[in-house]
This record gives structure tokens, C-alpha cells and sequence, in this order.
């Protein structure tokens, strides 16, 4: 079970909106600290800023907003890993295998 089968997903223009506000995030100085680490926020990997991409902890797919407390700092292999998934639905998966 996922937040899909309890919540509408967002409109076309909301998911534009947040996408936007994603960019304007990323050229932040807030962004740019939390590049600067250098560490993935899911597996915890040193792995460089060049290496690093935005990640929003809810998708905004399934309705997550573009803000600071949302967005973290992960790998590619850890960002596409992820997908659409919540951290949650990410440790269930690994513990009893995917949801049909």
C-alpha cells in the first residue's frame, strides 16, 4: 500500500510549479552547503557535489513540495533506486521484497 491509495495525485501545473521551485532551490546557497558535503543522504557515501543530485524525500510525483526540508542531497544509483518510493516504502522493500 502507498500514499496513492489514499491521495489524488497532483495536477499537471502542480507538478510544473514544484519543479520549478526545485530550480530555484538549486541555485541557493543552502543548496550549494548541502552539496559541498558531499554525502549521499540515503546510503551515507562520500561520493563529491559533481556526484550528488536533488532528491525530493516525498516525490513530487506523489504530491512532495520543493522545499528545504524535502530535499536532500543522493547519489544517482541511490536517486534512481528510489523512484517514486518514500523512504519508508524503500526499508519495507528491503525487508519483505516489493509490493505487487
Amino acid at each position: 500500500m502507498n500514499t496513492a491509495d489514499f491521495l489524488p495525485p497532483p495536477s499537471e501545473a502542480q507538478v510544473r510549479r514544484e519543479r520549478e521551485r526545485a530550480r530555484t532551490l538549486r541555485a541557493t546557497a543552502w543548496w550549494r552547503s548541502q552539496l559541498a558535503k558531499g554525502v549521499c543522504h540515503y546510503c551515507g557515501r562520500s561520493v563529491g557535489a559533481a556526484a550528488l543530485t536533488m532528491d525530493h524525500v516525498i516525490p513530487v510525483a506523489r504530491g512532495g513540495k520543493s522545499v528545504k526540508s524535502n530535499c536532500v542531497p543522493c547519489c544517482k544509483e541511490c536517486n534512481n533506486k528510489k523512484k517514486t518510493s518514500t523512504p519508508a516504502e524503500m526499508i519495507l522493500d528491503e525487508l519483505f521484497g516489493p509490493s505487487a
